[in-house]
């Protein structure tokens, strides 16, 4: 049963450790539902960062599908698990779906991408530059706060608000990445 979610108040809180379990517990049920279009699935976004402030939604990168349109044939399976399929949902070569609880709150994503899409390495490369990097971590926790508080009904000027920001540490990210493999 997939609950739908219209409405997102731009809430950020402090880290919870039982983020990490919540992913845990639903990248197992993905997995399953994928069965082997699926090479990996990675907790990715702030509340993969230990310490720093998060919307509370568990952000998941289903990578390395095998093939991107066989996913589109297993929407139903992730459906069946409470997500919406919502495409590619402004990044071209994703296919992202969205999960919220009953009282229509979001709670999860899946951002998927075929094998040997760039967006993989980003999205992991800032994660793990972020996890290494604590003083950048604390300055972009800080950055969501005030745009928390500054736009608590908004989350386009919240996203806006974040996206110079992320281009930055996405470029020093990738630096990082190459330098230290």
């Amino acid at each position: 049963m997939s609950i739908k979610v219209d409405f997102f108040k731009v809430e950020v809180v402090p880290h919870d450790p039982n983020w990490r379990s919540a992913f845990e517990t639903e990248s197992k049920l993905i997995a399953i539902a994928l069965r082997d279009n699926v090479v990996a699935i990675h907790h990715i976004g702030s509340t993969a960062i230990p310490q720093i402030h998060a919307k509370p939604i568990i952000d998941m990168l289903v990578d390395e599908v095998k093939d991107i349109l066989k996913l589109d044939t297993q929407s139903s399976e992730i459906e069946a698990l409470g997500y919406q399929a919502m495409g590619e949902f402004g990044i071209s070569g994703r296919r992202f779906f969205r999960k919220g609880n009953e009282a229509g709150i979001r709670t999860h994503h899946i951002h998927s991408f075929e094998v040997g899409s760039p967006q993989i390495e980003r999205h992991l490369a800032f994660r793990d530059y972020m996890i290494t990097h604590s003083e950048a971590a604390q300055e972009y926790s800080e950055l969501k706060r005030k745009l928390a508080q500054k736009y608590p009904d908004n989350i386009h000027a919240y996203m806006d608000g974040k996206d110079g920001f992320i281009k930055e540490i996405d470029l020093k990210a990738a630096k990082w990445r190459r330098a230290s493999h």
